[in-house]
């Protein structure tokens, strides 16, 4: 298989959509700034997974456009908020200036809110999928997106700054602030894909692995990477005083831990076979991810 014509025919394929679905503007000055973040680039990793996961339980993945898109817009509704001064506060993303610093924090908090909106009216245009099994998706994505998820783990995340975290509680922050959304796009890809029970439990327990991982290499890549490598300031959690795996394990120790866990995601994809392939080389570009 050509992983890289794999994945750049699939961030095309998003990109395209994306674009072409946000065409038609609304009434105010509030789709610029939307479009500012939805639209500048980026890895495309959780659509990815979503169509990849319904590739690896024999589907396909260009079928789910509408939902792996709609993950994207929550995605990057984080981003936005997670960037306002009130959070992290941050200047650069994605290689440029954040967008509270081009449209001002109203603005940029708006633009929050109307891709978390719109994601869902996009989700729900998806075809392919009988009424009820997009329902139970769509609900599923919800739940990993709010209070239960990612927006509960960004609390925990904001609680945690500047104190002694246990590794329980960091597992726990991370499974919800990082992990939720990649949960929800694996599952719903194999979900909508027809996965069998057992299926989805092993991409339930790859989907947690994965998550976890992901966030291992990112505390790492904020330490050893540049600015320029990542598209964002490097060194942010030292300076925000936030609970890192190598805060809590070390910069070794959190290595180690990495490549166990990703060993550990790779053998839940064995009972997929050749189908899988894609998904075992997403996991395997943590190895060594830059940004």
């Amino acid at each position: 298989m050509d992983f890289k014509k794999y994945m750049d025919d699939r961030k095309l394929l998003v990109n395209n959509f994306l674009e072409k679905r946000t065409a038609k503007k609304g009434i105010s000055r509030v789709d610029d700034a939307m479009l500012y973040s939805l639209l500048a680039g980026g890895k495309r990793l959780r659509p990815m997974l979503l169509m990849a996961a319904a590739d690896a339980v024999g589907g396909n993945g260009y079928n789910y456009l509408s939902v792996a898109c709609g993950l994207e817009m929550i995605h990057t509704y984080s981003l936005i908020h997670d960037d306002l001064p009130i959070m992290d506060n941050d200047d650069y993303r994605r290689g440029r200036l954040t967008n509270h610093k081009v449209y001002g924090e109203a603005l940029a908090l708006l633009a929050g809110d109307g891709l978390l909106t719109l994601a869902f009216e996009v989700m729900l245009e998806q075809k392919n999928v009988s009424p009820d099994l997009l329902i139970e998706t769509i609900k599923e994505v919800a739940m990993c997106a709010g209070n239960y998820g990612m927006v509960g783990g960004q609390v925990l995340d904001l609680d945690s700054e500047g104190q002694q975290i246990t590794q329980e509680e960091m597992r726990t922050l991370h499974e919800a602030k990082t992990g939720a959304l990649f949960i929800a796009a694996i599952r719903s890809g194999a979900r909508m894909a027809g996965a069998k029970p057992e299926e989805l439990l092993a991409m339930t327990h790859f989907a947690e692995l994965f998550g976890l991982a992901f966030q291992i290499t990112d505390d790492i890549m904020d330490v050893e990477s540049t600015q320029e490598e990542m598209g964002k300031a490097a060194g942010s959690d030292a300076k925000l005083k936030k609970a890192t795996y190598v805060t809590l394990y070390s910069m070794e120790g959190a290595k180690a831990l990495a490549a166990k866990t990703l060993e550990e995601a790779l053998e839940c994809l064995e009972v997929f076979g050749a189908k899988a392939e894609p998904l075992r080389e997403m996991t395997r570009m943590l190895y060594n991810r830059k940004n």
